[in-house]
């Protein structure tokens, strides 16, 4: 696992210790310059008493001085003692900084005189960043030490956690098989919470295993009890058909009947199909497109009844195809009877290509909001008017997803719609 729980864990707690690490040695140089600040302050003000004190009982004292010192006295009235020129700019009382030389100086004003006393910081300075990097290599190392103990004791808890992810991902969702990791299977390092959660993943499979038995079982069921009513449907207006003695409009309806029996039986398939698992292929036979869109153009010239609406069907290279052709048989059916069905004028054109089937029509067209979810299942825009369940174009776009035939649909409100049907596979 490049990416796994381990790795994100080890990269936290590094980014937590160094994060820290930093924080701390900025803490501590700040601090130390603040302490310096104070020492160097006190030092020179200690100096200042000291000389103060000296110079009361002898104004020939000598001056405090060092190799990192020197001092400058201005008595009132007495001009032997002149001031370096970069004191003569000097204002106020207390440490300053020097603006040329970067020094420090610390100005005391008394009656009996001014006191300059010029000092340099560097080993203050020194000493505070010496404080400070070994500080700071201090804090690394001992990041580095509590994150590789950290790591090690956090990998052992997660490890059996990406062992059991291991696991469970090589089953099979159809027949999931969880005695890999029963109890006694688990790593030794596994807590209690692995094991708890390795009984949660075995009855989940457990239950999963049962769902998966019980659509089985419905779709094998399914697909008899659904066709038998309709075999017997089936012959019984054959049997009705072929007697002569029936009137013509006996004859229509048992026409009308038998031909929605067929497309009961198409749609009940096309069911029965996206109900299957993905890797069981159903019953195909190689089948002439044409064949299947003529008999579906032919099919919906009925609905249209008496509204001035032509249909025309071109053939430009119609493909054979391998597959169950009811289910072609379905798709197309549903696009033809939605363009049937709103459109009240003009033209429904079928134009068959080697790679596609274009339906485009006249109708009343769809608005950009309801172009969005014509594929969505239950959705009508026209729930008021018509008799439709809003399956249709749902269930053609699922099959043609499942048969590697993509539906597209484009359409502008009274300019009519247009569906595809691209043969990809």
């Amino acid at each position: 696992m490049a990416h796994g729980l381990p790795r994100r864990i080890k990269l936290a707690f590094i980014t937590q210790a160094l994060i820290g690490s930093i924080v701390i040695t900025v803490g501590i140089l700040l601090t130390g310059v603040i302490v310096r600040q104070k020492v160097v302050e006190q030092r020179v003000e200690q100096e200042a008493e000291a000389f103060w004190q000296a110079y009361a009982q002898d104004p020939s004292h000598r001056l405090p001085g060092s190799s990192t010192m020197s001092s400058y006295l201005v008595v009132p009235g007495n001009l032997q003692a002149p001031l370096p020129a970069e004191l003569r700019s000097v204002t106020g009382s207390g440490v300053q900084r020097l603006p040329d030389s970067g020094r420090l100086v610390y100005v005391d004003r008394r009656p009996q005189g001014t006191l300059y006393i010029i000092f340099s910081a560097w080993l203050a300075d020194q000493s505070v960043l010496l404080t400070g990097l070994v500080s700071l290599i201090l804090s690394l190392v001992t990041s580095g030490v509590l994150i590789w103990m950290t790591y090690r004791t956090s990998k052992r808890m997660v490890t059996p956690v990406s062992w059991l992810a291991n696991q469970v991902a090589h089953w099979d969702p159809r027949d999931p098989d969880a005695s890999a990791i029963a109890s006694a299977h688990l790593p030794a390092e596994a807590g209690d919470e692995v094991r708890k959660l390795s009984r949660a993943l075995t009855g989940l499979s457990q239950r999963v295993g049962d769902f998966v038995q019980r659509e089985r079982n419905f779709t094998r069921d399914a697909s008899h009890e659904l066709r038998t009513p309709l075999t017997v449907i089936r012959v019984a207006t054959d049997l009705m058909l072929a007697d002569t003695e029936n009137s013509s409009r006996t004859r229509r309806s048992l026409s009308r009947i038998q031909q929605a029996g067929r497309d009961m039986e198409a749609v009940i398939e096309a069911f029965l199909i996206l109900a299957r698992e993905a890797d069981v292929a159903p019953q195909s036979e190689e089948f002439e497109v044409r064949e299947i869109v003529t008999a579906e153009v032919e099919r919906i010239r009925p609905l249209l009844g008496d509204r001035p609406v032509t249909v025309t069907l071109h053939d430009e290279g119609a493909p054979r195809l391998v597959a169950p052709p009811h289910v072609l048989r379905v798709m197309v059916g549903n696009l033809l009877g939605n363009a049937a069905r709103f459109t009240e004028s003009g033209e429904i054109e079928v134009r068959l290509m080697p790679d596609r089937v274009v339906i485009r029509d006249s109708g009343i067209g769809m608005s950009p909001e309801i172009l969005a979810k014509a594929f969505d299942p239950f959705f009508r825009a026209d729930s008021a008017d018509s008799d439709g369940k809003g399956m249709g174009l749902s269930i053609v776009r699922r099959l043609g997803e499942r048969f590697g035939w993509p539906v597209s649909l484009a359409s502008a409100p009274g300019q009519g719609t247009t569906a595809v049907i691209r043969f990809t596979r």
